[in-house]
């Protein structure tokens, strides 16, 4: 979140060497023109994280309001829906405080500093692992479609909570430890702020298990599963019904990896100069600073694809979600009928039910 001063940072260091703090300001000559990609990002970042909050609110919201709402035993497929819309609705919730923080300055204090990056980091983490496990799911479904109803049960209702929600709990450790809001003079930062001496070393670190734990494993099993699945589809009769099937798959792969390996390639090149691996230069800064506040945009958005492409692209959550509201209008209905004075029980359960038929 902090891109513009980490990279104010690692230049003092690279030109200055050693020193104090001021020896390093002072010896420091800013090459670039920090202003505009400053600008830049408190107009930018804002107004895309309060778009992606509101879309994200909205759809995510409706897919757990739908699932939460049904009564009868839900599905595998029904479970990881709403894992997945937990997980993104919880990601969306800490926006506004970055939205906020990019603007202007970070108001909320270092208690709220902390809380704030353990959620997105969890979540963050979460909801791509869950993309992982729905592509393992429907392997299963479709590859092993036999024998494979106790592994889905399995992953479904045990397995998730180890290789998702632990994993991504665990990876918050380094928020409880290095995430702190530190007064700057200018304004009020909240970020990892790690140890001086080993800066480059746990950024870095931290860079490279993002991109591994959050793009390349679950990425490769998104795509090898996937694949695996389109050459199962391809085979066979029922060609209308598979070529839906085989339409649905290749918008499933393609999104995930339009909205991911762009801001992951950024922050990987990023890497590599931070590393001294890619010679620094100022052209290069400015095109990764704004190439990186766009493809994290990017990135963030796909927690708004999740519930249409595997919520509402459904036919059976199409139906659910007509019925929960047929159900609540009929409830609100029948609670307004009770308080029409003159009519009796027998008039407001004949009004329902010729509601619900309808």
């Amino acid at each position: 979140m902090s891109y513009l001063l980490e990279h104010i940072v690692f230049d003092n260091t690279s030109e200055s060497g050693s020193g104090s703090d001021f020896e390093l300001l002072d010896d420091f000559d800013i090459p670039c023109d920090v202003a505009q990609g400053s600008d830049f990002q408190t107009i930018f970042l804002p107004t895309v994280y309060g778009l992606i909050f509101l879309l994200g609110i909205i759809g995510n919201g409706l897919v757990v309001a739908v699932m939460g709402f049904q009564n009868k035993s839900k599905t595998m497929t029904d479970k990881y829906r709403l894992h997945l819309s937990v997980a993104d609705l919880l990601f969306v919730l800490t926006l506004p405080f970055w939205a906020v923080d990019a603007a202007s300055s970070w108001y909320f204090g270092s208690f709220l500093c902390v809380t704030v990056h353990m959620i997105y980091t969890v979540n963050l983490y979460s909801s791509v692992l869950i993309l992982a496990f729905i592509s393992l799911d429907r392997y299963l479904a479709v590859v092993h479609a036999t024998n494979s109803q106790a592994p889905r049960k399995l992953l479904a209702e045990r397995v998730i909570y180890v290789g998702v929600w632990l994993p991504a709990a665990l990876l918050t450790v380094p928020d409880l430890v290095f995430a702190k809001a530190q007064d700057t003079g200018t304004r009020v930062i909240c970020d990892r702020l790690y140890p001086f001496e080993t800066l480059t070393i746990w950024t870095a670190a931290f860079r490279f298990q993002h991109i591994l734990v959050g793009f390349v494993l679950p990425g490769l099993i998104i795509l090898i599963c996937y694949c695996i699945i389109i050459c199962k589809l391809s085979q066979g009769s029922k060609v209308q019904q598979k070529r839906k099937a085989l339409k649905t798959t290749v918008i499933l792969i393609l999104c995930f990896f339009s909205c991911w390996l762009p801001y992951c390639a950024g922050i990987f090149v990023d890497t590599l100069v931070i590393l001294n691996v890619i010679p620094h230069s100022c052209g290069l800064d400015q095109s990764l600073q704004m190439w990186i506040s766009i493809t994290e945009a990017l990135a963030y958005f796909h927690c708004c694809l999740n519930p249409i492409l595997y919520a509402f692209l459904g036919v059976k959550f199409k139906k659910s979600a007509q019925n929960a509201l047929t159900v609540s209008r009929g409830s609100s209905l029948k609670i307004l009928s009770k308080k029409r004075a003159g009519l009796s029980s027998v008039s407001t359960e004949s009004e329902s039910s010729s509601f619900h038929s309808s």
